[in-house]
């Protein structure tokens, strides 16, 4: 009895005290998101958005980062390097300070950075938190000085090992196997966010090498033209709808403001925002500045050119904004972000400066550019006319409520189950599918779309004529939370929807046009992690009446190499509807045994490159990204 008091007792002695960096391994989470891939990469941004902050202060040109042969990850950069006096307080090194202590660095008002993208002083150690070790190379002042951490504890004081002519840093770390569940970095993700660095630094050189055996490879990323070359490199692929790149640069009560912008011929907008280098995907302040200057200035000059008649309304911001890719950068000293993940800033003065910078140079940018000017306002003029035919047609498509049940879609197989968090949608392609599907769920918790044929490529339509398509009304009608501006995902109808298509080319094109109609028109599925697509296996195999199910051919391997391949018997499933209903539950539908990929968004501006290569009207960059990727294609169908 005594035992139970104990462990149900709460008082000081359930009070622990997380001494150093024994807090960020104890919750690494809290620290860099999460301990998956994606935490994993996040330790090289963290090395690396110091170095870039060196070049923000003016004290840095170039940064070489390296994927070792082991994966361990070098961040070199040319900057002043971190002080390496003894800290006053602390009576070590600053460098050991930088290291070990959480909320420490020259970004905290002591004038070594005006400007900054690590705002919390937790990057450099929270990275040696995480890393079976650390090395810490210092080349300043002629000398060179050297620290070694071991799962962040040093290993000696910092020491001079030598003498040099060069300035900067070096970080060399490897990420912790005790802390992390994936410990191989992917060369792509890293590059993606190095080149969009490189693209916001005007002028800075950004070198990123892989030295992993069989994957080596370099590339150098350096902009003159900085966030211009941005916009241009996102509309590589895509029909530019006049030549000229709005930019300007200006600064307005201590906020440095970098905007540039282009149509092109696609029907959505792509505003990549930013503060002091870090992505604000959520946008904030400075996008509404930036929006609030645009839908003004292009009225007040489409008035004044007699480009809008008389009995015309208003061009809305969201017909100026169709099919419009743009950058908007602002550097400011204090920035207050909404939450510790900054995902959308906060600053009424940037609002300010953005809407008075962008004011500004557009009524420049229109009276010098005038046949640009008459593109973007004919373009907005036919959008504003597609938008009063979509809304009409989203107006019928828009879902019922629970009264109105019996106006969902007739082909749609419904749960019982009226809570949303507890209900999932299984998207599946044809009426065969769509009867095996129905005939093995669950009739409490999951419901059954069949689609007939494949969707409309909504890449290459308009509003208007996507809701036209009937297999896009089903989905917009059985999800129930509207469509793009319009959507809300508190109106959905079940939290799981999973995309289940035969393992086949036309499998994988359906999947594709599924989820360019996802990103493109329901984003906010994809980034709350609603989006899954189910993995049913590829094959059975059976041997002395005993049958397992494989779900790749490097399983298949394996499995035949453990029990042998006399006396087998191997079926290969290429679609749903060769299984039995017993079949498709156990493998593929049954919560308790299936394997659901879930749809993650790791990054907008790579994700949206992808969508317009794989799915856009210019066939040579397709052909190009095929021909890039083919070398690891192991299996076409699946």
């Amino acid at each position: 009895m005594d035992q139970e008091k104990e462990q149900l007792e709460y008082s000081e002695k359930q009070i622990q005290i997380l001494e150093g960096l024994e807090a960020v391994r104890k919750r690494p989470g809290m620290y860099i998101g999460s301990t998956s891939v994606r935490g994993l990469h996040h330790l090289v941004y963290e090395i690396v958005d110091n170095a870039v902050d060196e070049a923000l202060a003016g004290r840095c040109d170039n940064i070489w980062v390296k994927i070792m042969p082991d994966n361990s990850i070098v961040v070199r950069d040319d900057g002043f390097g971190i002080p390496t006096g003894i800290h006053e307080q602390k009576g070590i090194s600053a460098v050991e300070v930088v290291f070990t202590i959480l909320h420490a660095g020259g970004k905290f008002g002591g004038g070594g950075y005006k400007v900054s993208g690590g705002l919390h002083g937790v990057g450099a150690s929270v990275v040696n938190a995480l890393s079976e070790w650390l090395e810490v190379t210092v080349y300043q002042e002629g000398k060179i000085y050297y620290q070694h951490y071991d799962r962040g504890i040093p290993a000696a004081p910092l020491t001079i090992i030598g003498e040099t002519t060069e300035t900067g840093t070096m970080v060399h770390f490897k990420p912790d196997s005790q802390i992390f569940e994936e410990l191989v970095y992917d060369y792509d993700t890293l590059r993606n966010r190095l080149q969009e660095m490189a693209f916001l630094t005007k002028g800075l050189l950004i070198s990123i090498e892989d030295l992993r055996e069989g994957r080596e490879k370099k590339e150098d990323f350096h902009y003159e033209g900085g966030i211009k070359e941005f916009v241009a490199y996102r509309n590589r692929n895509k029909e530019r709808q006049y030549e000229e790149i709005f930019y300007c640069e200006d600064n307005r009560e201590n906020v440095s403001v970098e905007i540039a912008f282009q149509h092109n011929d696609t029907y959505v907008e792509n505003i990549f925002t930013f503060v002091n280098n870090i992505t604000t995907p959520e946008g904030g302040t400075h996008l509404s500045g930036f929006r609030s200057a645009l839908t003004k200035t292009m009225n007040d000059y489409a008035r004044k050119n007699k480009l809008l008649k008389d009995n015309e309304e208003n061009l809305t911001g969201e017909d100026l904004r169709e099919g419009m890719t743009a950058v908007i950068s602002v550097k400011i000293e204090n920035p207050q972000f909404e939450g510790q993940t900054k995902q959308k800033l906060g600053n009424s003065e940037a609002r300010t400066a953005v809407e008075s910078v962008a004011s500004e140079h557009l009524t420049y940018f229109l009276e010098q550019n005038p046949k640009a000017a008459k593109i973007i306002i004919n373009k907005s003029v036919q959008a504003a006319r597609a938008r009063e035919a979509a809304r009409k047609a989203r107006d019928l498509a828009r879902r019922k409520t629970a009264m109105e049940s019996n106006s969902l879609p007739g082909k749609l197989a419904d749960c019982s189950e009226k809570d949303a968090s507890l209900c999932e949608i299984f998207i599946v392609e044809g009426d065969s599918a769509g009867g095996s599907a129905k005939s093995a769920r669950d009739r409490k918790t999951q419901a059954i779309l069949p689609l007939r044929g494949k969707i409309l490529n909504v890449e290459k339509a308009r509003l208007d004529k996507i809701l036209g398509n009937n297999e896009i009304k089903a989905m917009i009608t059985a999800f129930g939370a509207g469509i793009s501006q319009d959507f809300d995902l508190e109106k959905l109808r079940y939290h799981k929807i999973i995309i289940m298509t035969d393992a086949d080319v036309d499998g994988a094109h359906i999947r594709t046009l599924l989820l360019t109609f996802f990103y493109r028109y329901m984003p906010k599925l994809i980034e709350n992690g609603n989006v899954y697509i189910a993995q049913p296996p590829l094959y059975r195999v059976t041997k002395n009446k005993k049958s397992e199910y494989v779900y790749d051919d490097k399983a298949l391997e394996k499995h035949l190499s453990i029990i042998g391949r006399e006396g087998i018997e191997l079926q290969r499933y290429k679609g749903l509807g060769e299984m039995d209903t017993e079949q498709l539950w156990e493998t593929t539908m049954n919560p308790e045994k299936r394997i659901l990929l879930r749809v993650e968004l790791e990054d907008a501006a790579g994700a949206d490159e992808i969508f317009t290569t794989l799915m856009g009207d210019k066939v040579e960059p397709r052909r190009e990204f095929i021909e890039a990727h083919a070398k690891h294609v192991t299996n076409l169908d699946i």
